[in-house]
């Protein structure tokens, strides 16, 4: 069984962390158009992270089919559909389509990280506790059904404290350093940093596991549906959220 994220550090001087987030001062995300080679190459053979870091709305339509781009993003899409039983010519025309709709990220590094804080660390710090709160609620109704998500509450709780630590060390020290042209080297506070990513999805997948891949009990009071339907968001944003760093801001600096 997956274990719970623990938490890391970053081995960064004490200035560095005092200067905080000034860089980002007046940065806004900037949505600007993206002319990757991805529309002129078949999209069978691109890898995930390739697809998803490219293609604005594949996030979506990969979470939504269970296809893994954070961990498993070197697999081509043909390779992941193939895993995935899924129609490739089906799910080439979906990820065409969306693209056709959804806005690009941004790709400049100040509007990526202005928009990962605004879109996911100031989310994530708003909806966790009340999932939270929600899930020990839920627990101790509960208790004595079998099917009762037991565990929940510890692992949000878990998860949140790891999390929290982890985008406080990216806001006060990580991004400061990449908006000041990544000097000193940072190697070293990346492959902390993806590490935790690491420990995230497991945790992510764990949470799945405990409320059977989020979906309540026929006769599940509106409590426990306003819970998985909070973790299935929450999953969602944070593999977006972990894809956008490890595909997108990280390799920038690494």
């Amino acid at each position: 069984m997956s274990q719970a994220p623990t938490s890391v550090s970053i081995a960064l001087d004490a200035d560095q962390a005092e200067r905080g987030l000034s860089g980002l001062e007046g940065a806004k995300p900037q949505a600007g158009a993206q002319k990757g080679t991805l529309r002129r190459m078949a999209l069978r053979h691109q890898s995930i992270a390739a697809i998803a870091a490219s293609l604005p709305g594949a996030c979506d339509v990969l979470l939504r089919h269970k296809i893994d781009f954070c961990s498993k993003g070197e697999a081509t899409l043909a390779l992941a559909a193939e895993a995935r039983r899924l129609n490739l010519a089906e799910l080439q025309a979906e990820l065409s389509a969306t693209a056709r709709q959804a806005e690009p990220y941004p790709t400049e590094p100040a509007a990526l990280i202005a928009h990962i804080i605004e879109r996911y660390h100031k989310v994530h710090r708003l909806e966790f506790p009340g999932l939270i709160d929600t899930a020990r609620r839920v627990e101790a109704t509960h208790k004595d059904r079998c099917d009762c998500p037991r565990g929940l509450h510890d692992l949000l709780s878990r998860m949140f404290e790891d999390l929290e630590d982890h985008q406080h060390k990216e806001e006060a020290i990580l991004f400061p350093i990449m908006l000041n042209g990544g000097e000193p080297s940072l190697h070293q506070p990346i492959a902390r940093m993806l590490q935790d990513h690491v420990e995230l999805i497991d945790a992510l997948d764990l949470m799945a596991d405990l409320t059977g891949d989020f979906a309540p009990p026929a006769d599940a009071c509106g409590s426990w549906r306003a819970l998985y339907v909070g973790c299935r968001k929450l999953d969602s944003d944070l593999r977006v959220h972990v894809h956008l760093e490890n595909n997108l801001l990280f390799p920038r600096f690494s």
